[in-house]
């Protein structure tokens, strides 16, 4: 089932992501950030009850958001999770009045699949600006960057 993140949510958040986080498949986030973002935030619980994936959006500007912090639990990889946690954060930015969204990921093939395309990371100075400057790969960040018009 794909819900909405609640409080309780926030370690299994953190622990699913940071599984990728220390393969550096994607950069780890601490628990405070969670829980100040986990508004944020969708995840999926499986019928025990227990989070194996997650995805947040972060709106940048009036018409732009960022699809981030998408992980799934490695026994469930290929069932679909991760695509259906990306549409309901594109669900949620377009009702919100968002007109494209964007990721940068290093698994720019999943999200082709969904519809985007790569763009230069040159194209976000939002997230640049608001976020990247902070981060440890800054500026010599390898991600890619994709985006989506919805």
């Amino acid at each position: 089932m794909i819900r909405k993140a609640l409080i309780k949510d926030a370690k299994a958040i953190q622990t699913v992501i940071n599984v990728y986080a220390k393969e550096e498949k994607m950069l780890a986030r601490s628990l405070n950030d969670i829980y100040e973002s986990i508004r944020s935030f969708f995840v999926y619980e499986n019928e025990n009850g227990i989070v194996q994936g997650c995805c947040a959006s972060e709106i940048f500007w009036e018409d732009i958001a960022e699809i981030r912090s998408l992980a799934v639990s490695k026994d469930t990889l290929g069932k679909g999770i991760g695509k259906e946690l990306v549409f309901a954060c594109m669900k949620e930015a377009k009702e919100l009045g968002i007109k494209k969204v964007f990721a940068l990921t290093y698994i720019d093939d999943f999200f082709k699949k969904l519809g985007f395309k790569t763009i230069s990371r040159d194209d976000l100075p939002h997230k640049v600006w608001k976020v990247c400057i902070n981060c440890p790969k800054f500026p010599d960040c390898d991600e890619i960057a994709v985006e989506k018009e919805l």
